[in-house]
């Protein structure tokens, strides 16, 4: 079985309740919940993080571990944390701790896709080592990425847009919100930014549009799936378990093999259905759920069996107490 290595940061979301009083402890970071999410739906995954001897360290590890994902940590001074706030419709906003100073990882030898971004490809000097394990492993992976962007933790907009292009043009799939691009690009059309993005080195460029479901652009056509109904708790992780949903998908059709860029860069609507479906169908029973708790394969199995008409609602947490 080939693995995704997935670099980048773990924290613990310090989820506010109603009041702002009282707060929740739940695993997170977004490279740590794709890789749960991957590890949710069998794929051989593991994390290169780093993390503090702290007991939110160890609550990580143990939701990773619980999740079927092979951790590879160095040391940090402590463990990150995200404080998230919600509001009424679900949408979070995050402060942040974080300590982000890894080296490049070593990849294990059947690593047949590296997937990065976020904090960990934004954040000094652990971005430099983002870069660096991108460039190194295109000889041999396929290299995807999320920008993900925080702006509160952020340089000014010139500058962090030419990074993320820097980025975008070391990958060979890149995720993306069109919040995101809408911060990097104000007033821009995000789907132009992703045909741009796509002809600057990518074979594949999907932007996610929350309700709206998703665009997928390759050299071959422009692909757009609608999001399944769902009732939101709230939207914590979604793109996490979209990102999860989309790689997974993209392993199990053939198309995440390194000798195999070319064809990834023609992938038409009949190739790229399954795992755009996939993808969405991962986020939306995440949103039908409090926190980033992304679905496993038997969750995404009965989903597909519902009816387009039924929208996703009441799913039960996957976390068990503590992890």
């Amino acid at each position: 079985m080939v693995r995704i290595t997935v670099f980048g940061e773990s924290l613990v979301d310090l989820v506010a309740t109603p009041d702002g009083r009282h707060f929740r402890a739940d695993p997170g970071g977004s490279p740590a919940n794709v890789a749960v999410g991957l590890g949710r739906m069998g794929v051989s995954v593991t994390l290169a993080t780093g993390l503090g001897d702290d007991a939110f360290g160890r609550l990580v590890a143990a939701r990773l571990v619980a999740s079927g994902v092979t951790v590879e940590a160095q040391p940090a001074p402590f463990t990150g944390l995200a404080i998230v706030s919600v509001d009424g419709a679900g949408v979070p906003s995050y402060d942040f701790a974080l300590s982000w100073e890894p080296a490049a990882p070593v990849l294990p030898p059947d690593t047949a896709v590296l997937h990065t971004g976020s904090l960990a490809a934004a954040l000094p000097p652990g971005d430099r080592s983002a870069e660096a394990a991108m460039a190194g492993a295109r000889a041999t992976a396929i290299v995807t990425y999320d920008p993900n962007i925080r702006p509160a933790l952020l340089g000014d907009r010139t500058s962090e847009r030419r990074r993320v292009e820097r980025q975008v043009a070391l990958s060979d799939v890149v995720k993306a919100s069109d919040e995101d691009l809408g911060w990097l690009y104000p007033g821009a059309d995000p789907v132009g930014i992703a045909r741009a993005w796509q002809r600057s080195g990518p074979a594949l460029v999907v932007l996610t549009r929350g309700p709206g479901g998703c665009v997928a652009v390759t050299a071959a056509e422009q692909i757009h799936r609608p999001a399944p109904a769902v009732e939101v708790v709230d939207t914590v992780g979604a793109g996490d378990a979209f990102m999860s949903g989309l790689l997974s998908g993209l392993l199990a059709a053939g198309l995440l093999d390194p000798g195999r860029r070319a064809e990834l860069g023609r992938a038409d609507r009949a190739l790229l259905s399954g795992p755009l479906t996939r993808a969405v169908t991962a986020a939306a029973i995440t949103c039908a759920r409090a926190g980033a708790d992304p679905p496993t394969a038997l969750e995404l199995e009965d989903a597909g069996r519902r009816t387009p008409a039924e929208p996703f609602a009441s799913f039960p947490p996957t976390r068990k107490s503590g992890t």
